[in-house]
Formats: C-alpha cells, sequence, structure tokens
C-alpha cells in the first residue's frame, strides 16, 4: 500500500493497537491514544499513549477519560502518557473514538511535562 493510500489518524484518535510491554519482548492488543501529528506520517510512524483501565493502581501523569462513549470505550479508563510507544500505521487495528477536548489538553501538558517543556 502506498504511504497515500494508508488511513492517516490524528492526534487524540483512540485507536486499538498492539501494545509493546515495556518489560519483556511481547505485546498487547489494547486501546491507545494517537498522540503524534500528521508530521511524523512521512516517517511511515504514528506516536501513541497507552489506555488502561481506571481500576488499574493509578501513575503520576494518568488522565481520566471523562466522555467514554466518545471515545469508543466500554469502561472507565485513563491515558497513561508516561507510556508511549512508536507504531506503523498499518499496525494500528481501527480507529474506536475520540478523546474530548479538556482531556486532551491535559494529555498535551502531561506530555509536555514529561518532555521538559512545561
Amino acid at each position: 500500500m502506498a504511504a497515500s493510500d494508508e488511513i492517516r489518524f490524528d492526534p487524540f484518535d483512540v485507536v486499538v493497537v498492539p501494545f509493546p510491554y515495556a518489560d519483556r519482548l511481547a505485546e498487547k492488543r489494547r486501546p491507545a491514544l494517537v498522540i503524534s501529528n500528521r508530521k511524523l506520517a512521512v516517517h511511515r510512524l504514528v506516536w501513541v499513549a497507552m489506555i488502561t483501565s481506571a481500576g488499574n493502581e493509578a501513575w503520576p501523569g494518568d488522565v481520566a477519560i471523562t466522555d467514554l462513549k466518545r471515545a469508543g470505550l466500554p469502561a472507565p479508563s485513563v491515558v497513561r502518557p508516561a507510556k508511549i510507544a512508536c507504531i506503523e500505521p498499518g499496525r494500528i487495528d481501527r480507529r474506536i473514538g475520540r478523546l474530548d477536548k479538556a482531556a486532551a489538553r491535559t494529555v498535551g501538558q502531561k506530555l509536555r511535562g514529561f518532555l521538559g517543556e512545561a
């Protein structure tokens, strides 16, 4: 498939991807949040942040997803900006929703904080 034929993903789209574990060579199909913009598309890459159940132990920087229906998620969840992955767009299974604007702003602030820009 040519790069121009690939589906494009926008920042704050919620997608389903095989997200890699940080501590072992394995991955788990799970929702994730697109955090890169289309400028990365020339490299055929997408940056995503982990989305996990709100019932898991909280990490500093987690952002609650309040509009589950808009995000396409069935259960209370959080974005975990501390856990990001770089994947090829073809590995994205599908888009399931979009993060609401308030949560998107908060995720952006947390990411800038991790990069030392906030």
